[in-house]
């Protein structure tokens, strides 16, 4: 790719989506050559792009000093179209890293607990979660819960908190915080996987997949990630509640409100007439709708990592 084709480059808000999401499977992988490589190429592009382009910068920087031995190479992204890498497969490769790196080192997990303590990006924050979430130790589990219990964090991070603490086999009541509030939950309860969540939950998914993957299959494929994000950050308060109500009403209104975000964020659409319509959006169910929608809104434009 020529520079002159590069300083021409501009991301509209679906790719710019995908990429954010491919950044953040690329941390939690470890994969910080091709990191930094495709944070250098984002920091070329236009656009929506321009708006993060003081954060990717602030990444990558953080990349170089803490990894200064990962260099990228190739371009370090793909095209929307190209194969998506196996996840146990990844999944598994770094356990073993991990494994291998905790034998070979013994300051590996003080290191990792320091800077669970002392990062204040969201994104170093679940890099080093992602890391302790394959050292099942006392003291790791130890210092998650105490990690949570100390102060507000951001939900993601908190979440994938709760999972390594599954994972590892903790067990009881953890209390962490949520806008300004205590919120108790039993480790148990908390989901490893996105079909682990209240069937209400999943039926969102299946009602604005079944409506737009003929359609508008991009929109679909987004709605389904923004959703996983959705009920990550939600779990545990009265939101996350209203999300996974077993009731009549509640798929439809969640699916019609995330399904009209969806549009309103790659199409800029306004008018949610044609949606209210398509998911029997009654006036009995209209209050409750309104609220979804206003949350996920704001969800929307939050800055967040993507899950």
């Amino acid at each position: 790719m020529s520079d002159r084709a590069k300083d021409n480059l501009v991301l509209f808000p679906k790719t710019l989506d995908y990429y954010q999401i491919r950044l953040t499977q690329m941390l939690e992988t470890e994969r910080y050559g091709e990191a930094k490589s495709l944070l250098g190429f984002l920091l070329l592009c236009g656009g929506e792009a321009e708006k993060h382009h003081t954060e990717w910068q602030a990444l990558l920087g953080w990349l170089e000093a803490a990894f200064p031995e990962a260099r990228a190479s190739g371009d370090g992204w793909t095209s929307p179209e190209e194969d998506e890498p196996d996840e146990e497969g990844e999944a598994e490769w770094i356990r073993k890293r991990v494994e291998d790196r905790n034998r070979q080192d013994a300051e590996y997990v003080p290191k990792l607990l320091a800077s669970l303590r002392e990062a204040q990006d969201p994104e170093q924050q679940l890099l080093a979660i992602g890391q302790l979430t394959h050292i099942a130790r006392p003291d790791v589990q130890h210092a998650l819960i105490e990690w949570l219990s100390a102060g507000e964090h951001h939900p993601s991070a908190q979440f994938k908190a709760l999972q390594a603490l599954r994972i590892q086999g903790a067990a009881g009541a953890v209390t962490l915080w949520r806008d300004g509030e205590a919120v108790t939950l039993d480790i148990g309860d908390t989901p490893l996987h996105f079909s682990d969540f209240p069937p209400a939950v999943m039926n969102v998914i299946d009602r604005v997949r079944l409506s737009a993957e003929v359609s508008d299959p991009t929109l679909a494929y987004f709605a389904e990630e923004m959703w996983k994000e959705c009920v990550q950050t939600a779990y545990g308060t009265p939101v996350y509640r209203a999300m996974s109500a077993d009731d009549d009403g509640s798929s439809d209104v969640w699916a019609a409100a995330l399904h009209q975000t969806m549009l309103e964020k790659l199409h800029g659409a306004e008018s949610d007439q044609d949606i209210r319509e398509q998911y029997g959006i009654t006036d009995e169910l209209r209050f409750r709708y309104e609220q979804a929608l206003r949350w996920l809104r704001q969800y929307a434009v939050e800055p967040r990592p993507a899950h």
